[in-house]
């Protein structure tokens, strides 16, 4: 990996499932907007993890994106990433091109197998094993990004051995031609570099270690490669927890809200002052060429913590 790489791009990732109204959800996007940063992205989950009883209950991510789309102006907005058990590829493929034309072209369309078992069950999506899920996100890939590049007037049709689509309109079209980017994570160690390399315009790879990252892109880069593509055209990008403080006290503070062990942070996340941050920031850069930095922000009421970033990370990298 090149050691040259500009600053990465920071965006601003939340976990609403965690308890969150789409009121708190739009104030935090709001927020990241005026203090600069690149993007406003969420998760798409519909049961709470780990301790927290997740009230007042989940929000659904395009609903959710839908409304940030005409209630903020600039920050792109995203998922990291959508569940590709929760939805038909048809009606994501629709939904996901208005919000974009809801916003002006300022969508990035994450998506993912599906992960969370116990929200299937709690709301009776059916979960198929692993193997399956990844056919079916293959699939989806191929209809959502064929739909939205069928030329104006043209038909669309699709049949695999999950999906069939026959003679589609492929409407509405997306703001962004030929669709919003397309982003595809994860660890795997050969279908999703497969898949990054075919469909991924940016690949994530979130709450790793650094040594696993250059792996993972190193992974990704030969994909590329053994199809004829550029791997430079793939953007790399990494999520971490953020918990930046102006002291050690603040610091120890945020980790307690958000239930997190302040040397665990610093080892596995972006955890300190802003100076030991921006530090960290570069040895990830150093290391893995990143260009985008999604900070995972899990007390969303405190938006003092993301002007914090703003003022004392940010202009330093």
């Amino acid at each position: 990996m090149s050691t040259e790489s500009a600053a990465p791009a920071l965006r601003i990732f939340t976990e609403p499932q965690q308890g969150a109204t789409y009121d708190d959800l739009l104030t935090i996007a709001r927020h990241t907007e005026d203090a600069g940063f690149d993007a406003f992205f969420r998760s798409d989950h519909y049961l709470a993890m780990g301790s927290s009883d997740g009230l007042p209950g989940p929000t659904d991510a395009w609903t959710t994106l839908a409304g940030l789309a005409r209630e903020t102006s600039r920050v792109r907005l995203g998922t990291l990433m959508t569940a590709a058990t929760f939805r038909h590829p048809g009606p994501l493929a629709i939904s996901v091109a208005q919000v974009d034309q809801m916003s002006g072209g300022r969508v990035e369309f994450g998506i993912g197998t599906g992960w969370f078992d116990d929200e299937h069950t709690a709301y009776g999506i059916p979960f198929p094993p692993l193997g399956e899920r990844f056919d079916r996100l293959a699939e989806q890939l191929e209809i959502i990004t064929g739909l939205w590049a069928t030329p104006d007037g043209e038909r669309f049709s699709f049949s695999g051995k999950h999906y069939r689509l026959a003679d589609s309109p492929a409407l509405p079209k997306p703001a962004q031609r030929p669709g919003p980017p397309v982003l595809i994570g994860g660890g795997g160690p050969k279908r999703t570099p497969a898949l990054a390399a075919r469909f991924a315009d940016e690949f994530n790879l979130p709450f790793a270690p650094i040594d696993d990252a250059v792996a993972q892109f190193a992974r990704v880069d030969a994909a590329c490669a053994q199809i004829g593509r550029d791997p430079a055209s793939v953007t790399k990008s990494v999520a971490l927890v953020a918990c930046v403080g102006r002291d050690d006290a603040e610091v120890a503070r945020r980790a307690g809200v958000i239930g997190r062990d302040v040397d665990e942070l610093r080892a596995n996340g972006l955890a300190g002052t802003p100076a030991q941050v921006v530090d960290r920031i570069g040895l990830w850069r150093e290391r893995t060429g990143i260009t985008r930095l999604y900070l995972q922000v899990l007390d969303i009421a405190d938006l003092d913590h993301l002007d914090l970033v703003a003022a004392e990370v940010a202009p330093r990298l």
